[in-house]
């Protein structure tokens, strides 16, 4: 099964692409979409669609994997910004018909590390030792969309 994990940001988008089969994990591919503030809201949100469309169309992941929506009430307006870049990430899952699943970041930490409360850096260190990378070698982003594939995968069973 191919499991794409996407790490929403308007700023940058992380994304991880993984394939399982049996007690293997393979890493496909895992990047960033990087978008600036100088081109505006509309273009910044239609990078990132086409950036997610060409991956999709390119690598034919079965399902799509998002972390849940959790934002501090004290940042309303990045709760909206966030919500647009997840807006355009759920539509791509219904027009390519890919299935849809959400997790917190409590429950992929823990499905990953077995703590909920582990550090971003944590997750990192982790995905580079799954996947056997370089330490470094992914940036937060790339390493937290990846998470959310593995996560997906130890909690469906796919696999792990």
């Amino acid at each position: 099964m191919r499991i794409l994990g996407i790490d929403p940001g308007l700023n940058i988008t992380g994304y991880g692409l993984i394939d399982v089969s049996g007690n293997h994990l393979r890493l496909v591919e895992a990047g960033i979409i990087k978008t600036t503030v100088s081109s505006g809201i509309k273009n910044r949100l239609n990078k990132i669609h086409q950036g997610l469309l060409g991956l999709i169309q390119e690598q034919r992941p079965e399902v799509m994997v998002l972390e849940k929506l959790y934002t501090h009430y004290r940042h309303p307006t990045t709760a909206c910004l966030l919500g647009h870049v997840r807006g355009v990430i759920c539509l791509l899952s219904a027009q390519k018909d890919l299935d849809f699943f959400e997790y917190s970041p409590t429950r992929i930490r823990k499905s990953i590390l077995g703590r909920g409360n582990a550090s971003k850096l944590q997750v990192k260190r982790m995905m580079e030792n799954i996947f056997k990378l370089k330490e470094g070698s992914l940036t937060l982003d790339t390493s937290d969309a990846l998470a959310m594939a593995v996560a997906h995968a130890n909690i469906c069973k796919i696999k792990i």
